[in-house]
Order: structure tokens, then sequence, then C-alpha cells
């Protein structure tokens, strides 16, 4: 398998540096293999040890935050730079475009960094119907099973589709998550309500693996409120002092053009008195 060029870097991509290995096909020590993850994103965590697998073994992929602006700019171009329509997971060598849209396994990763073209996997038609919360009635089950049957024959271009009762023996929530607060403007007493909500509901589905706590999950959406409300950066060399002095000379001169025409015109009404004393025609 084909080894990327090895350098030491952090996760945060500056930028000039990425586009100046972009532009010359790569050809710096500097990797083009990228990794795009985001904070609660669930199979980015399943991504993670394969990609610290792979690095370990030789490779150098550039495992990037999006959450940071400087890897948020480099993931946005990279998509519209390919035409690539993809959330997070996202791998993609930035020299040549090829890329991996969501989790896939370790072999096929290999794949994409020998340079081949991974395929998009088959998309289903529709949201898979939502099992039935742990402690529903017979009839609920019952229902959601035939409206699993259907959907499964809508959708069976999708590999490894689960059987309904494989579905059910999962660990499955008593009820909704409480809805976290969503908008700009949320105040911290807000979120704290909020997390009261979820510590209830987390103990409730204790049965449930992997949950985080109230307060993971309100630093990330702290975080990503204030990525959607970060000012834009004024234009390159837009000095708003320096305006405000030229529109100032330039009030002036006007004013001075106006002095100029009206003392003209006084003069003409003058020589015009001058010609008439002298009686010239």
């Amino acid at each position: 398998m084909a080894k990327s060029k090895k350098t030491k870097t952090n996760s945060k991509v500056l930028e000039n540096k990425v586009n100046e290995n972009l532009e010359s096909g790569g050809s710096e020590d500097f990797s083009t293999l990228y990794y795009f993850y985001s904070v609660g994103c669930a199979f980015c965590k399943q991504t993670e040890p394969i990609v610290d697998e792979l690095n370990n073994e030789g490779n150098d992929i550039l495992k990037l935050d999006t959450i940071e602006p400087e890897n948020k700019q480099l993931y946005e171009k990279l998509k519209k730079d390919n035409n690539i329509q993809c959330g997070t997971p996202f791998f993609i060598d930035g020299s040549t475009g090829k890329h991996i849209c969501g989790y896939r396994e370790k072999d096929v990763i290999e794949k994409w960094l020998d340079g081949e073209d991974i395929p998009t996997p088959p998309r289903p038609t529709g949201p898979m119907p939502r099992p039935p919360f742990l402690g529903s009635t017979g009839k609920e089950e019952a229902d959601w099973k035939k409206e699993y049957k259907k959907w499964t024959e809508e959708n069976s271009q999708l590999p490894n589709l689960q059987t309904a009762e494989q579905i059910l023996s999962r660990p499955r929530p008593k009820s909704e998550p409480p809805r976290p607060p969503m908008g700009q403007g949320i105040t911290d007493k807000q979120y704290k309500d909020w997390g009261k909500e979820w510590d209830k509901w987390k103990k409730d589905n204790k049965h449930l693996p992997n949950l985080q706590s109230s307060d993971e999950l309100i630093n990330n959406f702290k975080q990503r409120n204030q990525m959607q409300v970060q000012p834009q950066t004024p234009a390159s060399g837009v000095d708003n002092t320096k305006i405000n002095n030229i529109e100032t000379k330039v009030n002036n001169i006007e004013a001075r053009l106006q002095a100029v025409e009206t003392n003209v015109t006084n003069l003409e009404s003058k020589i015009d008195k001058i010609i008439k004393h002298f009686g010239v025609k």
C-alpha cells in the first residue's frame, strides 16, 4: 500500500500553507490526505481509531476538527472545488479530489490511500421508521414491524439490512430525549434547565451506552453557536477612518468649488455693469 509523506503538524491547518501545497499538486513535504470530523458525530467516533491505526502504520492522514475556523474553511473549500456534498466523517485527498463520504471500514480507507476511486454507497429512499420505545405494547411493536418490512422492500439496494428482531434486540430509549434549546441568544439559565431535563432522561435510560453528560453537550452547543455568530471579517484593506477623511476632503473641495462659482458669478455681474457704463456693445 502506498504511503503518504510524513510531516509533523497540529490539527489547525494554516490555510496559506495548504493552498500552496494543493496548487503544487502536493509536491511539498506536507500531507494532502485529510480526515474531517465534528464534535458529537457518532460515526466519527467509530472512525477515529481506524485513522489512528492507519497513521501508526506509516500513513499521514491529517485529523481536522471542523469546529476550528481554519479547518472549517478548508473543509468547505475542498467540497466546493470538487463539487462534493458531504457531512462528517469526510476523507479527501486534496491533490486529487478523491474522497470518502461517511463511515467506512479500514480496508476501504486503505483503497482510498492507494489512490482508488471509492464509489458512493447506495442511499435509502427515505428515513427508516423509528423503532418503538423500550416498554412499548405488543401492538406498537407489531405495527412498527409492518412499516419496517415495507421500508426494507423499498430499500433492498442497501447492504447489511438488519431484521426487525435484530433491531428490537438492541438497546432502545424509554422515551424521546428532551430537545436542546435552539437558535441564537440562548441564556445560561435555558441551558441549565435543559441540562436538568437531560440528566433526568439519562438516568431513566442508563441502559443506553455512551450517553454524554449534560455539561459535555452544553459545551458543544455553545461552541457551535459561537461558530455561527462569528462576525464577518471586513474586506482586506478597508479603513473606515481613511474613508471618513476622504469624504471630509471631498466635501471641502465641493464647498470651495461652490465659492469659486459664486465669485465668478459676481465677477460676470461687475463686467456687465462696466460694459453698460462705457456703452460697449
